[in-house]
């Protein structure tokens, strides 16, 4: 990895592609030099312009850096990314060329674990239309149906990293059974594991997805995973809309194949399928999983302090696994 040129007199040039939260915009101008693609009249001319002096970008979870870009700031040092995930950075690129990459884990695991233990009994006991009933006047005429539960029910979770935890370890307050699906065993969980999503989606009654985004997880909850979670089955997704066939989604809700869905992640957002939005049978949120005013400061500020920290020469705070970081001898 490149070491940060300490002895530069010019603050190190900071590209933002769009915009970020006010802080980080304020914490950030004192110690750099700021570009912002996302108020240019002009992006392409401002890349010519500045890119050969770009060290630093500072980009939030929906902002593209991939090779292209990457090949435009060829002074590039390091990619500080809003949010734990970072799909829509091609960290291998950026490895390659010795770019740093971070983002803001554990800052936000618990109001994402939160919200997906929320959305969960939102789902399953149908709080939004029982809320709707009420505010439409209906329950005079007649008493809200009853809805299913979580009694007796096995939760797999697909990914168990941190946010993972953080939801296993509420879930064991409701005395659920618990199980999960990773890409290994993890020795110090009492969880069952499942060495495949499919044999995890016959063995559970919800299935929550809070694994990565990327390629590798494109698409995985897919029509056969729905048809073994069976009509008895919910899906709540707070990871990423890439992991779900959302048209074999849509097709197993109208069918009765599962029972519901709650999701705050859609694979084209801001725009849900009207499909979706038509059944009463699912949650549907805007993707707010930690979207509180404590954890979206706490997560813009480890962006600056990713920065800060490396430009200072102390190396990044939290780098991506794609990042081996050394400080060298």
């Amino acid at each position: 990895m490149r070491v940060p040129d300490l002895k530069t007199s010019r603050a190190p040039d900071i590209l933002l592609l769009r915009p970020m939260q006010p802080s980080v915009m304020e914490a950030l101008a004192p110690a750099f030099t700021l570009h912002r693609l996302d108020t240019a009249s002009d992006p392409d001319a401002l890349l010519a312009q500045v890119g050969g002096r770009i060290r630093g970008l500072a980009v939030n979870a929906h902002a593209p850096v991939d090779r292209a870009l990457l090949g435009r700031l060829p002074n590039l040092e390091i990619v500080s990314s809003f949010g734990v995930g970072y799909d829509t950075v091609d960290a291998v690129a950026a490895h390659e060329r010795g770019i740093v990459v971070t983002n803001t884990p554990d800052v936000l695991s618990d109001e994402v674990a939160d919200l997906a233990l929320g959305l969960l009994l939102a789902t399953v006991r149908q709080i939004p239309q029982a809320d709707r009933h009420l505010r439409a006047g209906l329950w005079p005429a007649g008493s809200f149906p009853l809805t299913a539960t979580l009694r007796g029910r096995t939760v797999g979770i697909l990914g168990l990293g941190r946010i993972g935890r953080a939801i296993a370890r509420r879930l064991e307050g409701f005395g659920v059974a618990i199980a999960y699906h990773g890409r290994r065993r993890q020795a110090d969980v009492p969880y069952a594991y499942h060495p495949t999503l499919l044999e995890m989606a016959r063995a559970v009654h919800v299935l929550m997805i809070v694994a990565p985004g990327g390629p590798e997880t494109n698409g995985i909850v897919d029509a056969g995973v729905l048809a073994a979670l069976g009509p008895d089955g919910i899906l709540i997704n707070v990871a990423r809309g890439s992991l779900v066939d959302e048209a074999a989604l849509v097709a197993a809700l109208q069918a009765g194949t599962i029972h519901s869905a709650g999701l705050d992640v859609f694979a084209r957002e801001p725009h849900v399928p009207a499909a979706l939005a038509a059944l009463d049978h699912t949650v549907l949120l805007p993707h707010v999983g930690s979207g509180s005013v404590h954890t979206r400061a706490a997560m813009g500020q480890l962006v600056v302090d990713n920065l800060i920290s490396w430009f200072s020469g102390k190396g990044p705070v939290t780098p991506v696994p794609e990042t081996p970081w050394s400080p060298g001898p």
